[in-house]
């Protein structure tokens, strides 16, 4: 799952993206609001992590201008600007969730998963298609009586394609999903990674639809 991550303080950057990168999201980190804004139009996010005290734009204008052009992508506001007025502000703009620093990463990492669970409609963080099961907390993953932790990249491919059961993603659209802008890719990366599922949970748990992609049968 792909975040952008916006924040201009390099120590609390370099200690969130890691974090996320920890918990299997590929992260881009821009320091900005004007690379915020630019990231957001050209790039493909479900979800922004939104520092407000941004050099040359603020955060509150990114969202602003995001939500004026009708981009639904979820936003979560981190920052250490704890009034109320500015919560109600950044709120009432279309922001999905508000954390002040400084906070906890396991907290960051839990409201994470609320906001995405809200706008895929989910009421619990468990993935399913009713043959597959992962959960984001533990990052376990089950089929019938198999049981088992999966690397971070492993979680986000799969999560990626639970994400939307039935749907086919091809190599470029699963790559988007796993890696961040800086990190370098191998050609065969994505094979490797389904091969190693398969090994974990069965062959058939990822299904290949040749010249196009990979999916997970429809929600059953």
């Amino acid at each position: 799952m792909r975040v952008l991550l916006v924040e201009d303080d390099r120590m609390i950057g370099e200690a969130a993206e890691q974090a996320l990168k920890d918990a299997a999201y590929a992260v881009d980190w821009v320091r900005d609001g004007v690379s915020a804004s630019d990231a957001i139009e050209t790039g493909e996010y479900e979800l922004v992590i939104l520092d407000l005290g941004l050099p040359k734009q603020d955060g509150l204008t990114v969202l602003e201008r995001m939500r004026s052009r009708g981009d639904t992508t979820a936003v979560l506001i981190v920052t250490a600007r704890d009034g109320l007025d500015e919560r109600i502000r950044g709120l009432d703009l279309g922001a999905d969730d508000y954390l002040v620093k400084p906070f906890a990463v396991g907290e960051l990492l839990a409201r994470m998963r609320a906001v995405l669970r809200r706008q895929c409609g989910q009421a619990v963080s468990l993935l399913t298609n009713g043959i597959l099961q992962l959960d984001p907390v533990t990052k376990e993953a089950s089929c019938g009586e198999l049981v088992c932790r999966l690397t971070a990249r492993e979680f986000a491919l799969l999560q990626a394609l639970l994400t939307r059961p039935g749907a086919i993603l091809s190599r470029q659209e699963l790559e988007t999903r796993i890696y961040g802008w800086n990190e370098e890719v191998e050609s065969n990366a994505v094979e490797f990674l389904i091969h190693a599922v398969r090994k974990k949970l069965g062959s058939d748990t990822i299904r290949n639809v040749r010249g196009m992609g990979w999916m997970v049968d429809r929600n059953r």
